[in-house]
Order: C-alpha cells, then sequence, then structure tokens
C-alpha cells in the first residue's frame, strides 16, 4: 500500500469538499437540491388542534410542489378560514380574506383526477378558469361528488378532522363567509415514510 497515494487521494478530496463548500456559499443556487424523502404532510396548526393533510404528489405534482412551497414560505402562517360552509367546506389560503387574493407565485395549471370528492378530502380553489388555481384551498365536511373532475384533489386529512369540524360556520346568506374567522396559527412541512 502507497501511503503517499491515500494522503493524496484524502488531499484531493479535502480540496474538492472545501471547493464544493466555497460554491455553494457564493452561489446558493448552485448547491445541490436534495428532495427530501418520503410522502410530503401538511400541518395545520389551529387554534383548536393541528390537522394533518397527506399530500399526494402523485395527483397533482404542480399543486403539491406550490402548497409544499407556500408552506415552507410561512404564506399560510395567520391565513383565516374565511369561508365555511356547514355540511360543504372549509376554504382558507386567502392572504386578504377575501376570497380573492392568492400569492405572488403563478396561478397553476388543472390537474383533474378521477379521485372522488369526500370528507376530508382537500382541493384546490379557484375562480371559473380551471388554470387560476394558487393558494386557495379546501377542506370537505361531506362527500361532493359534484366537484369530481371539476377541482384538483391534491390531499386528504389523515388525522385531526374533529378541528376542522369545530371551525366557526358562515351564514348561507353570505355564502359562507365568516365573521371573525378561526385561522390557520402555522403551516409546517413534514415528510414520512
Amino acid at each position: 500500500m502507497n501511503i503517499f497515494s491515500s494522503s493524496r487521494r484524502s488531499f484531493i478530496a479535502t480540496v474538492a469538499f472545501a471547493g464544493a463548500a466555497v460554491v455553494a456559499s457564493l452561489f446558493p443556487g448552485a448547491a445541490l437540491a436534495q428532495t427530501p424523502a418520503g410522502t410530503p404532510h401538511m400541518m395545520l396548526q389551529l387554534e383548536s388542534g393541528t390537522v394533518d393533510i397527506e399530500l399526494e404528489p402523485s395527483l397533482a405534482p404542480n399543486h403539491v410542489a406550490q402548497i409544499v412551497t407556500l408552506a415552507e414560505q410561512g404564506f399560510y402562517d395567520g391565513i383565516v378560514f374565511h369561508r365555511v360552509i356547514e355540511g360543504f367546506m372549509a376554504q382558507t389560503g386567502d392572504p386578504t380574506g377575501t376570497g380573492m387574493g392568492g400569492s405572488d407565485l403563478p396561478d397553476i395549471n388543472a390537474e383533474f383526477t378521477s379521485e372522488p370528492f369526500v370528507r376530508g378530502t382537500v382541493g384546490m380553489a379557484r375562480s371559473q378558469d380551471p388554470n387560476s388555481a394558487n393558494s386557495q384551498f379546501f377542506i370537505m365536511f361531506a362527500d361532493g361528488s359534484f366537484l369530481n373532475g371539476q377541482y384538483t384533489v391534491f390531499g386528504k386529512v389523515v388525522s385531526g378532522m374533529e378541528f376542522v369540524d369545530r371551525l366557526k360556520k358562515g351564514s348561507q346568506e353570505q355564502n359562507g363567509t365568516v365573521a371573525n374567522p378561526d385561522k390557520i396559527v402555522k403551516a409546517t412541512i413534514e415528510y414520512r415514510e
């Protein structure tokens, strides 16, 4: 065994590692992006408890990517459930609280599937334009087959649905608009195997 060649390889590896660290610090975008392992879950901390939403990139990869980006940026922290209709759904994700707002990210094209809207399904809200989804989403209180194939499903509640059930409801006359609405205290992303 040649000790010099072993030391030389070690020296070269050290220099290469240091060089990569310098490049990464000077050009953050040059660092290799690592995709976390496992299934992404959006954890919504509400005032009454935590809702665990399993995100489904196999159904809607672009919607999941946008939701993950927004949650990681802290976009959803403090956002209210501005529209909550008893027996139908709870809608959030609008920074203005009016149902007309969204994020600064581009809108997302529809990713409709045959996945049904049932209790606990999480779908993306949009305007009349199917390709207008941005940051608003809704959680179903009950089955809503009339939405099937019309809105993008991107997740499902796997625990904490009882906390969604406790959200303040809006009036039918006001199309579910809530006075003094509940809010998302904090939204985070976790990855699980």
